[in-house]
């Protein structure tokens, strides 16, 4: 793997740090992407971990050079502040599969090792890049049927994703009808870049999506994104949803964690949830899921071909908690399909 940042320091704790394990190897470094891309092409790197804001070239403009003259998998690795955030998502507009923060107060550099060099090995085998594939599948847009006769009534869909679960949720929330039941979301994403996530995603949708506030009511037609940083549950009073925002320990090394809240739907929804679980690696949200099935929620899990990272879809379906293992592109009209 490459390591491109103008920060010395940075430079080498990351070196330090991923060529610890023995499956990593750091091939080289570069402080601008001038210079990293003289090293991809004499090194030939199998990943590709970028800062945003560097000499001569930003890590933006060079990531969209890249994506169009030599595809492979880019982590973005940004400061954590509103206005780096918003550009990293745009990163993943362009074909970037992931996004961390740099080491601060929130993240120790030991949590952020930990996740790169999964993250790291889980990208490294996307298909897409070994058969020089396109950047994102060119699959039509489904035709969504018509949403009005929705059993919507004390409905909540919960969906929860990681590598590769951005423009998966942006995939599916583009489709669906703006009188849905309340829609709660958990993508694996760090402080500060979730709201901007939020507002990518209300920007396309016909549905109002905004990250989560403490207490909020799960109301139709919303969309609730998970803080980072933050786990996210459901709880209910009397005939209302709501939602609680809260601390608390990382749950398969993360905050928020989609087993935190699976398991608080299938609790306070039961037969009236559903339960969509997305292309991300490690186990996060698979025993939630089946947790919702016993409940009696509905459950649909994306499959391999579709998945960026068939981890967190795979241990669900190995579970048997997924009811329906179905293509992102599919994955809209099972929605609709089980709420009518």
């Amino acid at each position: 793997m490459l390591i491109v940042d103008d920060s010395a320091l940075v430079r080498k704790i990351l070196t330090d740090e991923l060529s610890a394990d023995p499956g990593i190897e750091v091939v080289g470094t570069a402080l601008d992407p001038y210079i990293a891309r003289d090293k991809i092409v004499l090194d030939e790197p199998d990943v590709v971990l970028l800062d945003i804001e560097m000499p001569r070239m930003d890590g933006l403009t060079f990531l969209e050079i890249l994506m169009k003259h030599h595809p492979l998998p880019v982590i973005i690795v940004s400061s954590l502040s509103q206005r780096q955030s918003d550009v990293a998502i745009r990163a993943l507009d362009l074909g970037a599969v992931d996004v961390l923060a740099k080491p601060d107060t929130a993240y120790s550099v030991s949590d952020l090792s930990e996740q790169l060099i999964e993250k790291i090995k889980a990208v490294s085998e996307i298909k897409r890049f070994k058969t020089g594939g396109a950047i994102k599948d060119s699959v039509p847009a489904p035709t969504v049927s018509s949403a009005a006769m929705l059993k919507t009534t004390n409905k909540i869909v919960a969906i929860g994703a990681s590598t590769g679960g951005t423009e998966a949720i942006k995939d599916i929330l583009i489709q669906l009808p703006v009188d849905m039941p309340p829609m709660l979301v958990v993508q694996h994403m760090p402080q500060y870049f979730t709201k901007s996530f939020a507002e990518r995603l209300n920007s396309v949708c016909k549905l109002e999506v905004k990250e989560a506030d403490d207490k909020e009511l799960a109301a139709p037609g919303k969309v609730l994104i998970a803080p980072g940083n933050k786990h996210m549950v459901l709880k209910c009073s009397g005939a209302n949803y709501y939602i609680e925002v809260k601390d608390g320990p990382l749950v398969f090394h993360q905050r928020p964690s989609v087993e935190v809240l699976f398991r608080s739907v299938a609790k306070y929804a039961g037969r009236n949830a559903i339960g969509i679980i997305l292309t991300g690696m490690g186990k996060d949200g698979a025993r939630g899921l089946l947790d919702m099935k016993e409940a009696g929620a509905f459950t649909i899990a994306q499959d391999e071909k579709s998945s960026v990272v068939f981890g967190m879809p795979k241990e669900a379906i190995a579970l048997g908690a997924a009811m329906k293992v179905a293509a992102l592109h599919g994955i809209p009209q099972e929605l609709i399909s089980a709420l009518s």
